[in-house]
């Protein structure tokens, strides 16, 4: 069978909201094909299928709604993230 998934992560140094990136990145049997990441801005291919769909993807409301996911997903995790770790160290 073939394997699909999406692996979205945020990397941070501190709990501002520049310095974190969202990455976005998805993946067709262990092959990564196309990542959006908030430091560039839009989807980036890497692939033909992947960079087909970049074009398509950065023309419509994906690029904006993916925009918005680096405050929603991270910003709001980053607290419980760095409370967590503090705790383990």
């Amino acid at each position: 069978g073939f394997r699909y998934y999406v692996v979205g992560s945020c990397e941070f140094n501190s709990s501002k909201l520049n310095d974190i990136e969202f990455t976005l990145s998805y993946y067709y049997n262990k092959l990564e094909y196309i990542r959006f990441s908030s430091s560039v801005g839009k989807y980036v291919g890497y692939t033909e299928h992947g960079i087909k769909n970049a074009e398509r993807w950065n023309n419509g409301p994906e690029v904006i709604t993916s925009r918005g996911e680096k405050e929603r997903y991270c910003l709001s995790n980053v607290g419980i993230d760095v409370e967590s770790a503090l705790t383990k160290s």
